[in-house]
């Protein structure tokens, strides 16, 4: 992989959503074992998928990965911890500020 050149790949994987009190989240699995990294995109293939409320829905899908370039790769790893930073500056209370 060149400095500015990014590769596709295809990868089966298994997409979980679930819809459940006790658990909202969508995980997708690589069959193929495909590690992401950081800068990587992933699109995974098929139309979308509906939970019900109370169910967990599993379903076999292709995805699509581009892989960063080494340049990419690098911008993001100097730069993430910096938008993880701006998370840190909201916070979550019930007080109404005036």
């Amino acid at each position: 992989m060149g400095l500015l050149t990014r590769e596709v790949e295809r990868a089966p994987c298994t997409v979980e959503i679930s819809h459940k009190f006790e658990s909202l989240h969508a995980h997708v699995r690589f069959d193929n074992g495909a590690v992401i990294y950081p800068g990587d995109e992933v699109k995974v293939h098929g139309p979308e998928i509906m939970a019900p409320f109370g169910e967990i829905v599993i379903e076999q899908r292709d995805a699509t990965i581009v892989r960063a370039s080494k340049l990419e790769r690098f911008w993001t790893r100097m730069t993430g911890d910096l938008e993880v930073m701006e998370l840190c500056e909201f916070s979550f209370s019930d007080e109404v500020t005036l």
